[in-house]
Order: C-alpha cells, then structure tokens, then sequence
C-alpha cells in the first residue's frame, strides 16, 4: 500500500506531500489547479517515461517520492533488496527526478537503479485508470485481456501452454521455410563444396606438407651450388692438396706455444686452446667433407616435387593461405555438404513435426476457447449486476467469444494456414493467433429489449465509464493488485449515476486502496479521505499545494463543487445533506 507521496517541482507544484491511508481517497480542485499532477507523479513512480517539459520553471529538476508499506508485499521487499535497497521497517522509499535538461534518474530503498527496475517494483502495486483507459477498453485486445484476467488461473494456464506450442509450430514452420524458399540455393551450394571437396580428394595433401616441399624444392634447386660451396668450405678448412687451410694454420700456431710452454703458464694455455680449436675445426672439417657427399642433383625429384607444389598451390588459391587451412575447410565443408544432402529428409520430418504440433495446437485452441466462453458467462453477469448499483438497471453486458471461420486452405505449406479444428463432418478451418482461436468483443445493451451493441456504437461517455468501473470492481476480486487509481472516470455522469459510482468505489475501497481524481461532489462525499489541490498566486508565479481536509473544510469544498459557492448557506446545507447520504450509503 502506498502510503505517502512526495513532489516537488513537477507542474505548478513547487512542494506538496499527499498522505494516503486505507480506504477511498479522493482528490479535488479547481479546472487547472494540477490534480493531473499527481497521477503524472505516479506515473513516474510506476517507471513512465519522464518528460522534461513537465519541470517547474525555475527549477533544476521534479522529484518524486513515494512511501510504500510492504509488512504484507514480501515480492516488494525481496526485489528491493535484489537492486541493493534497503527496507526500514517494513517500508521501502522509491523515488523518481527528471531533469530540467531530460535526464532522469531512479531509486529503490535508497539505491540507485535503472527506471525498468523501479517500474518492476511498483507497477504490479498499482493500477492507473483514466479516461485514455475507456478508449483503450474499446480495443478488442483489452477485452479479451479483461475476460482472461477474470478467468484466473485456470485460464492462465490454457493461455500458457496454447502460447508454449504456437511458439514451438511457429519455429519449425520457420526452419520449414527456410530449407523450401531456399532449396535452390542451397543445391548451388551443395555443388559448390562437392566440387571442392572433390579437388582437394583428389590431391590429397598432408598436414604441413607445402612448407616440407618447398624446402625441399629450394635445396634441390641448388644442389651445385650448395655442393660447390660445401667443397669451398672443406678446402679452407683442410685442404688434400698442398695450400694453406685452417687446420694447418692452427697447428702451426700450437706448434709455436707448445715450444714455449714450459717458460710460461700463460703460454701453455693459449697452447691447450689451440688444440681444442683444432679438434673442433677436424670434426667440422669432418661434417662439411660429409655435407657436400650427401647433396645429390636430382631433375627427375625436382620435377616430382615442383608438380606437387602447384597441385598444392592450386588448392591454397581457392580454399586457404596454407594446407592446413585447405584440410581445415575440407573438414567443414563436408560436414555442411552432410547437412544439404539431408534436406529432403529433413523437409519431410519437419512436415510432420508441423502436422503434430498444428493438431495439439488445435486441441489447445478448443480448451482455452471453451475456458474463456465459461468465463464470459459469469463475466458477463457479474457486471451487469454491478451496473444495476450504478444505475443502469436495465443494462446488460454480453461477452462474446466467437471464433473466425475461413476456407479449407489448399495447403498446409501456405502462410498461416488456418486451422482444422476438430473431426469428421463436424470439423471447422479457424484463424488464429499468438492468443489463440478466439475474438473476443464486449456488447451492451444499454436498456431492455434493445440488442446488444458493441461499445463503441452502443455506449456513451458517462456508460463506457460505468461499464469500465464495473469491470474493475468485479476483476479487483482476481486482482492482486493493492491500489487503485482513478482519473476522472466518472467524466460525461452526473445525477443518481454519480452517486452510484461513488458508491461502488467506496465499495471498491473495502478491499483495496482507492485512489480518484474527481470533479463530482457526489463521488468526493464517499471519500474516506478528502484532499484538495489549491492554486495561488503571487501575481508573478503561480503554485499549487495539497491540503487534507476536515469536516467543516470538506463542506465548503463540495458546496463549490456543487454549485461554485463556499460561502452559500444553500450548498453548505446540499453538501452536508451529501455526506449524510453517503455516511449512510457506507454502513
């Protein structure tokens, strides 16, 4: 339950606190004094889109805040406590600013949030009706919302599993079409990579074998060179015939110090030194000697090897920068080509998977139909028993579920084939939706013999508001929801029918928290609680405040709402004579 709200700088409200409690409060004041402002601050509350334009002049920013009493709301506290708010005794303070520049910012429990979450928090506590709402109730979608949030559980549940399997038909019919429309391309396709996959069996390449062979190729191309180049080396290392080579000239050097080595440390290890230098250059004198035997010149090799790289080439130009790559997308290749080549079977499992699920959608479609025509029923006669309190007496509503009946189409592969819904001779070809088989329409038939007509031609301003306050008040039993709020509903109703709506909220508010905007002084006398919307001004700003009324206050206020005078000993005397009505009208 709400039960304070806070604004400041929103509107023509600079600062006002409205406090709410139990029962039916209602809100009144003069054309223009701001009562619109507050449900826009609610709206903000419930996570509507801000807007910047709705910031008082001078201000940097409109904020609002609520108070909500969640001791009985556990789902409050533990979403509170998920956005990282904090709970004070049972209460959680939730609060909205929009900035001057459109900025705007959220809070949970004194946390900061996104505006999503602060309208998860809140929206499911409260329900906003306005005038917009009668419009909105014109829309078959509304109706049909309306007859299945009066079915309760029992047609939840239908709804849930009718949507769980049109979604599941809707995904293969998808995939279905998918693999028909684009058979073509994917026979193109399949070519393609049966082609490729073809030239790259035929050459069959190992893993790494382009780099092997071109290494190959390169040593193979300068076989003499390399040889010449091998013998060079040998010869310089030690020579076979009689010219200086290396391992000469460091023996010649060690010959040198080992004479001296006895006259000198030093000498003797330059000595040793020399003599490791001439093993090594011996073992690789050795090597290169071995090198230069082992290199063959081989044309016809050549030519095997340099074939082979152009077959290899020849793959990498197509299917990747190396044959690693080729390999890798052979690999991938004929698992896609697995997939193209299944098409057919794969087209007929899904034709009889879409059969299937046609069928059980079919039986779904009938339970939930024949759940929303049982529950249209008591609908139906549940508000037309609350439009004889709000005088129309002679009013009946009619909830018509009626399903669309079409031709047999000429196949099931057509787009949104309707369907075939039940059996034998007594089957019938029906449209239907995301929401099942069912259209759904609200008539009224606003007086005795009349027939019933649909609402927007069979019903005026002051019955729409009727007929919408009375479906609020039979589906407030299957709603769970805390609060309501009216804003001017009771707009085009006057007379005996205005003090029956009064009546009916006031009814209404045994079970909840009623909230209304209201110009009529018949609806304002069964308020619990009477708060007015006063503007003043200084001659330069203008502002509006909130103030609770007491006895004496509330009979001033509804002698102007009677008649426009509070000083009027006449309309004192109307407005005190109302409430007495209405006292009695609430024991």
């Amino acid at each position: 339950m709400l039960e304070e709200i806070r604004i400041s700088g929103l509107g023509i409200i600079e600062s006002s606190t409205l406090e709410l409690g139990p029962g039916l409060t209602v809100v009144t004041g003069e054309t223009g004094a701001g009562k619109t402002m507050i449900v826009t601050a609610l709206g903000l509350l419930l996570g509507g889109r801000g807007d910047a334009g709705s910031v008082r002049k001078g201000k940097k920013a409109a904020r609002v805040e609520g108070v909500i009493d969640a001791r009985s709301l556990p789902g409050v506290i533990e979403a509170t406590e998920e956005a990282g708010g904090e709970v004070e005794e049972g209460r959680v303070l939730v609060a909205r600013t929009v900035a001057a520049e459109g900025r705007a910012r959220a809070y949970v429990g004194g946390a900061t949030v996104p505006v999503a979450t602060l309208g998860s928090v809140t929206s499911p506590l409260v329900a906003v009706h306005g005038q917009s709402d009668q419009h909105r109730l014109l829309q078959p979608r509304a109706q049909r919302d309306s007859l299945d949030r009066f079915g309760g559980d029992a047609v939840a549940k239908l709804i849930a599993a009718y949507g769980d399997i049109h979604a599941e038909l809707r995904g293969v019919e998808r995939e279905l079409d998918e693999v028909t429309t684009h058979a073509r391309e994917r026979a193109q396709e399949a070519d393609l990579l049966r082609f490729g996959l073809g030239e790259v069996e035929e050459v069959s390449p190992e893993s790494g074998e382009d780099v092997t062979l071109a290494q190959e190729e390169e040593k193979l191309g300068y076989a003499d060179t390399l040889r010449t180049a091998a013998e060079q080396a040998r010869e310089a290392l030690s020579s076979e015939v009689d010219a200086p080579d290396a391992l000469g000239a460091i023996s010649a050097a060690r010959q040198a110090l080992d004479g001296v080595r006895d006259h000198d440390p030093d000498a003797a290890s330059l000595a040793d030194r020399l003599a490791e230098v001439s093993y090594l250059l011996s073992d690789l004198a050795a090597d290169v000697a071995s090198y230069a035997t082992a290199i063959e010149t081989d044309p016809a090799r050549l030519s095997v090897v340099s074939e082979r790289r152009a077959a290899l080439t020849a793959l990498t130009r197509k299917y990747g920068e190396t044959i690693d790559e080729v390999l890798a997308w052979a690999e991938t290749g004929a698992k896609r080509l697995l997939e193209l080549d299944s098409d057919d079977d794969r087209i007929e499992e899904l034709r009889g998977e879409r059969t299937r699920l046609r069928a059980d959608l079919a039986e779904a479609g009938q339970a939930l139909s024949a759940a929303r025509t049982d529950a249209a029923g008591a609908l139906a006669e549940a508000v037309s028993d609350e439009l004889t309190g709000l005088a129309m007496p002679h009013a009946r509503l009619v909830v018509d579920v009626r399903q669309k009946e079409t031709d047999a189409p000429a196949s099931e592969d057509e787009p949104h084939a309707p369907l075939k819904v039940g059996s034998g001779k007594n089957h019938r070809w029906l449209r239907y939706g995301s929401n099942g088989l069912d259209e759904v329409e609200l008539l009224l038939a606003a007086n005795t013999g009349s027939e019933p007509r649909p609402l927007h031609k069979g019903a005026s301003g002051g019955e729409l508001s009727r007929v919408m306050l009375a479906i609020e008040v039979v589906l407030a039993a299957t709603s769970p929801v805390p609060t309501f709020v009216f804003d001017e509903v009771d707009a085009g109703v006057g007379g005996t029918a205005a003090v029956e709506i009064g009546r009916r909220l006031a009814h209404l508010a045994r079970t909840a928290q009623v909230l209304v905007v209201t110009h009529l002084p018949q609806v304002a006398a069964f308020a619990d609680h009477h708060v007015a919307v006063e503007k003043t001004s200084d001659g330069v700003v203008t502002s509006s405040g909130l103030t609770v009324l007491d006895d004496e206050s509330r009979e001033r206020e509804l002698s102007r709402m009677l008649a426009g005078l509070t000083a009027s000993d006449t309309a004192i005397a109307h407005a005190r004579e109302l409430l007495e009505v209405a006292r009695a009208a609430k024991v």
